[in-house]
């Protein structure tokens, strides 16, 4: 039996069960909590009006503000299920990239409209990592652009845009029309993908790795390997701690793994009837 959240009683449990948010911090997404004991033993999903609930054990699983735990398609309420169901006998909220922006989407903690998550994507272009180049070393010149520079011209010619790279500290310039085109595709989204898509965003620094990512030009491995070429540079060159590093490029991959996948996932529609996942 699941013990008793304290000062709540038993039944309230679920209400509370997932990734929440942090009050210190108004972060644009919840900032789970770090783990606690595993109360649960089999998980399941359902569909119900709304879309595919998830089931642990006999409660229906909610978000930090206590709505019912519903998303809107059956590949990925299993992705979340598998999430729940792969923890052993401690929680690790840290590990459930999914839920957690599952969370921030059904509870939208910073109230942000469709506009709102587009514009807040679409303004990294004015610090996109992939368009700030150094003037020196010249080894480092030649790494960015022969590993930046392809980005940069598929997006150009993907999206018919101009987007270009600068070594000055104010950046590329990026011409209006650019920007209308990337407001324009990120608009044919729905809202949950966008939540995914600026998370991404977030993690690479960078809307052309994202957009390089989620149109399936590179693997989460070569953007994220991308997004960090100035810092594995600089690794080569004088050493790095080991297990800090390989902590932090195992963490930034499985994030922008998640997001990627939550993307395409909330760009799917699918009709289910019973899925159960025992383990």
């Amino acid at each position: 039996m699941c013990p008793a959240v304290r000062g709540q009683p038993r039944g309230a449990l679920t209400a509370s069960v997932g990734p929440g948010p942090n009050p210190l911090s108004p972060a644009r997404a919840y900032a789970p909590p770090t783990e606690r004991k595993r109360f649960y033993q089999n998980v399941s999903i359902t569909q119900g009006e709304g879309g595919f609930e998830i089931n642990l054990d006999h409660r229906k699983l909610k978000t930090p503000q206590a709505k019912l735990f519903t998303v809107p398609s059956e590949a990925l309420a299993i992705a979340v299920a598998t999430e729940w169901d792969s923890q052993q006998d401690t929680i690790k909220f840290y590990t459930m990239h999914l839920t957690t922006l599952c969370n921030t989407s059904l509870d939208n903690p910073t109230q942000r409209n469709k506009d709102q998550l587009i514009q807040a994507a679409v303004k990294f272009l004015d610090t996109d990592t992939i368009c700030y180049r150094v003037d020196e070393p010249a080894t480092l010149v030649e790494l960015q652009r022969n590993e930046w520079d392809p980005i940069i011209e598929w997006a150009e010619e993907r999206y018919d845009v101009e987007i270009g790279s600068s070594t000055s500290i104010m950046g590329p310039s990026i011409p209006a029309r650019t920007r209308e085109v990337l407001t324009s595709h990120l608009a044919s989204y729905n809202m949950w993908a966008l939540q995914g898509i600026e998370f991404v965003v977030t993690q690479l620094k960078s809307m052309v790795l994202t957009l390089g990512l989620i149109d399936r030009r590179l693997t989460v491995e070569q953007a994220v390997l991308l997004s960090r070429l100035e810092e594995e540079y600089q690794i080569q060159k004088w050493g790095n701690i080991e297990w800090a590093h390989d902590y932090e490029l195992r963490e930034l991959r499985a994030r922008t793994a998640a997001g990627t996948l939550f993307v395409h996932l909330c760009s799917e529609s699918a009709t289910v009837k019973h899925k159960l996942l025992q383990q």
